[in-house]
C-alpha cells in the first residue's frame, strides 16, 4: 500500500471519527448536563431535595460508568439496531458512544457545580432569585470553566471510544487501524492512524484549554 492509497483512506477515516465524536458530544453535553444538574439539585438539602430520585439517578450513572466500553458496545447491540436499524457504521456507533459518555460527563458536571461556593447560592436565594435563576445565573455560570474542562476530557474519551467502535465495524480511524494496520499488516497505515489520532486529540485539548482560560477570566 502506497501513501497515495493511504491519504484518501485517512481523510475518510478522520471525517467519520469527527462525525461520530461531534454528534456524540452534542447529545452527551445535553444529557450529561441535565443529569449532572439534577444530581446536585435533588440531593438532600438541595434546591429540589428529593433523595429517592437522587438515589435512582446516582445508581443509573454508576452502572453506566462501571461498564467497560467494549462490553457496553456489544451489550447495547439490540438497542442500537432498534434505534438506527443497523449495528454497523458511524450512525450505529453513535448510540453506544452516547450511552457510554453521558454518565461520565454527568459526574463531571456534578463535580464542577459542587465547586461553586455555597455563599453565592445563598446570596442569590436571599436576593429573591428563583430556582431556575439560581441554576442558570449562579451555578452554571460560575461552573463554566470546570464544565468546559470536563467537556474537553469527555471529547477526548469519545475519541478513544470511537477507535474501539472500529473493532466492530463502527468506521473511523479505529476501523482503519484494525482492517489495514492489524489484519493486513500495513505498518504505514497503523503509524499514520496513530499520528492522526494524536494530532486530533492535541487539537481538541488545545482548544479546550483556550476556552477554559477565556471563561476563567470572565
Amino acid at each position: 500500500m502506497t501513501w497515495e492509497d493511504i491519504w484518501p483512506l485517512l481523510g475518510e477515516g478522520l471525517w467519520e471519527t469527527a462525525y461520530m465524536v461531534g454528534v456524540s458530544t452534542a447529545i452527551t453535553a445535553l444529557g450529561g448536563l441535565l443529569i449532572g444538574v439534577l444530581l446536585v439539585l435533588t440531593e438532600r438539602g438541595g434546591l429540589l431535595s428529593a433523595p429517592p430520585v437522587n438515589l435512582v439517578l446516582g445508581l443509573i450513572v454508576n452502572v453506566g460508568r462501571s461498564l467497560p466500553f467494549i462490553i457496553l458496545l456489544v451489550a447495547v447491540i439490540p438497542f442500537t439496531r432498534a434505534v438506527v436499524g443497523t449495528t454497523i457504521g458511524t450512525d450505529a456507533a453513535i448510540v453506544p458512544l452516547t450511552i457510554g459518555a453521558i454518565p461520565f460527563f454527568a459526574r463531571i458536571v456534578e463535580t464542577a457545580i459542587r465547586e461553586v461556593p455555597r455563599d453565592l447560592v445563598n446570596a442569590a436565594i436571599a436576593a429573591g432569585a428563583s430556582r431556575w435563576q439560581v441554576v442558570h445565573k449562579v451555578l452554571l455560570r460560575e461552573a463554566r470553566p470546570g464544565l468546559a474542562a470536563g467537556l474537553t476530557i469527555t471529547i477526548i474519551a469519545l475519541v478513544g471510544y470511537s477507535a474501539m467502535a472500529g473493532t466492530v465495524g463502527g468506521g473511523g480511524l479505529g476501523d482503519l487501524a484494525i482492517r489495514y494496520g492489524y489484519q493486513r499488516f500495513e505498518t504505514e497505515m497503523m503509524i499514520a492512524t496513530v499520528v492522526v489520532l494524536v494530532l486530533f486529540v492535541q487539537a481538541v485539548q488545545s482548544l479546550g484549554d483556550l476556552l477554559v482560560r477565556r471563561l476563567s477570566h470572565r
